[in-house]
C-alpha cells in the first residue's frame, strides 16, 4: 500500500469543527475525536494542563492527535495504553 490515507479524517459538518483552535484548519484531523491517550494522563505526550478547581487533566491546548504526525504518535503510545487497560 503506497497511500496513508486511513491516518487522516475530516469532519467539517461537524457542529464542533475544529474543537480546538487553530490557524489551518485544512491539516485538522479528526480520526482521535476523542484521544485514546488521555488515560494516560502525564505520560501521553500532549499539551495538557490540570484543572485548578477539580485536578481535571485539560487538553484543549492540545493539537497533537489532531496535527500531521498525529497518528504515528497515538499509534506509537497504544502499547501503554493496552498495558494500563490490563490492570
Amino acid at each position: 500500500m503506497d497511500t496513508e490515507n486511513y491516518k487522516f479524517v475530516q469532519h467539517r459538518e461537524c457542529e464542533f469543527f475544529p474543537c480546538h483552535k487553530t490557524s489551518d484548519p485544512d491539516s485538522f484531523n479528526c480520526l482521535f475525536c476523542y484521544c485514546p491517550l488521555y488515560m494516560l494522563k502525564e505520560d501521553c505526550g500532549g499539551n495538557y494542563s490540570y484543572d485548578n478547581i477539580y485536578g481535571i487533566k485539560d487538553c484543549v491546548n492540545c493539537m497533537v492527535p489532531h496535527s500531521p504526525g498525529g497518528y504515528d504518535h497515538v499509534m506509537s503510545k497504544m502499547d501503554l495504553v493496552m498495558e494500563r487497560a490490563k490492570k
